[in-house]
């Protein structure tokens, strides 16, 4: 599904997006198309573009033609999901220890709903951190692995 969601490929394509969109919560979604996680993910993202389109613009950014943002955000995992408002990067307390970016696949499309309703809540009051509506139990686990501290 992800042929149904606009992709980002340059730097300045990515840099524009999260410059020029405003007052919509942008959802940058960082992967590789034939991943099959990243393949389900893109489903839930393109069944839900349209119910969320007057809150929210979804990209696809693929891991490997970025990679300044792929360094910048951390990215070893995929798929990663970011998600931005007027320019500015608003993180999400899941109960793990990385608060900047979704690692995995949404269990279902409600989840990312409610995800971007209230992270679009949030940020209209000026909010730069949000809690997840998202029970836990639905939150993917990993393993952060720090090198050379």
């Amino acid at each position: 599904m992800s042929y149904l969601l606009p992709r980002l490929t340059t730097k300045a394509e990515v840099d524009q997006a999260i410059r020029n969109t405003a007052e919509l919560v942008l959802v940058l979604r960082f992967g590789r198309e034939h991943d099959p996680v990243c393949q389900q993910l893109d489903d839930i993202l393109s069944k839900t573009s349209n119910l969320l389109s007057k809150m929210a613009a979804i990209y696809i950014v693929d891991v490997d033609s970025i990679p300044v943002y792929t360094q910048y955000f951390d990215i070893t995992l995929i798929p990663a999901t970011i998600f931005f408002f007027n320019g500015q990067h608003i993180k999400v307390d899941y109960d793990r220890p990385d608060h900047t970016k979704f690692i995995g696949s949404f269990r279902n499309k409600q989840d990312f709903i409610d995800l971007v309703e209230v992270i679009f809540r949030g940020a209209m009051r000026g909010k730069v951190m949000v809690r997840s509506p998202i029970d836990p139990r639905n939150v993917p686990k990993y393993e952060l692995l720090y090198k050379e501290i």
